[in-house]
């Protein structure tokens, strides 16, 4: 009788694509040599929509805030920065070293509907922040609806 076994998909974890090439490359990378551990990242990041606003919150922890870069161009949020691997500790010392380190890069196509002339960045506990407002034209208008009978029409019109 054959036994069978289960097949784990290798990226099973990753949602994304970049996600996958990431997990690739950083495998092949891994095995390669001792420089493995400071292979390339890319921080996490929430994008939400409120009413007046489109928020963009990147975890960047040990990021120093004078070593960031963020800039629009054709309407292309990018945020640039790097990582450093702490000097203060001697390398063999470390038993471990899990989290990455280098520089990074991530990009994201804005809408039309914001302005990027007025993006405020916030940098607190190794999360930044940026608040994108919307243009005035794209924000929700509330229209007053007008309650009467027919006849009171009619009569107003009338006069």
């Amino acid at each position: 009788m054959r036994t069978m076994n289960r097949w784990e998909q290798p990226f099973r974890g990753a949602t994304t694509l970049q996600e996958q090439i990431n997990r690739v490359f950083g495998d092949v990378v891994g095995r390669a040599g001792e420089e493995s551990n400071l292979t390339p990242w890319a921080p996490a990041v929430d994008i939400y929509e409120t009413e007046h606003e489109l928020v963009v919150k990147a975890d960047l922890p040990d990021v120093d805030p004078q070593d960031l870069d963020i800039r629009v161009e054709n309407n292309i949020l990018t945020i640039r920065g790097e990582r450093k691997f702490e000097s203060k500790v001697n390398e063999e010392n470390y038993l471990r070293v899990e989290r990455s380190y280098g520089s990074f890069s991530r990009s994201f196509q804005l809408a039309t509907s914001v302005n990027s002339e007025a993006i405020k960045a916030d940098y607190q506990n190794g999360v930044l922040t940026l608040s994108i407002p919307k243009r005035e034209e794209a924000k929700p208008k509330q229209i007053k609806v007008n309650v009467g009978t027919p006849a009171m029409a009619a009569v107003a019109g009338a006069r």
